[in-house]
C-alpha cells in the first residue's frame, strides 16, 4: 500500500497551482475563467497550508485556510454580482467591454 505523505499534497497542490496560472495567462477574455483560475490558486495554496499544519501538527494552518476560505467566498461571491449586473446593463462580460469602463 502506498503511504500519503507530505510530497504527494505538495505535488497536488503545485499541480493545481499552476493549472490556474495557466489559465489566467492562456485565457484573458473571459471573466468567468479568470476568476475560477483564481480559486484554483487560492485552493492550492489552502492545500499546502494544511498539509504542512498536519506535517508539523500545529493548527494555525487550517485555521488561516479557513479565513482564506472565507475570503474566497466572499470574492466569488460579489464577482460574481458584479458581473451579473455588468451582463444585464452591457450584455457582455469580455474583458474589453470591462475596460472600456475606466474613466
Amino acid at each position: 500500500m502506498i503511504d500519503v505523505g507530505l510530497g504527494h499534497y505538495l505535488g497536488l497542490g503545485a499541480v493545481i497551482f499552476t493549472i490556474g496560472v495557466v489559465g489566467i495567462f492562456l485565457n484573458r477574455k473571459n471573466v468567468i475563467v479568470l476568476l475560477m483560475s483564481i480559486e484554483l490558486i487560492l485552493i492550492a495554496v489552502n492545500i499546502n497550508l494544511v498539509s504542512f499544519s498536519v506535517y508539523q501538527q500545529d493548527i494555525v494552518g487550517q485555521v488561516f485556510t479557513m479565513f482564506v476560505l472565507t475570503v474566497a467566498a466572499a470574492e466569488a461571491a460579489i464577482g460574481l454580482a458584479i458581473l451579473v449586473v455588468f451582463f444585464r446593463n452591457k450584455g457582455s462580460i469580455h474583458v474589453d467591454d470591462i475596460n472600456n469602463l475606466k474613466g
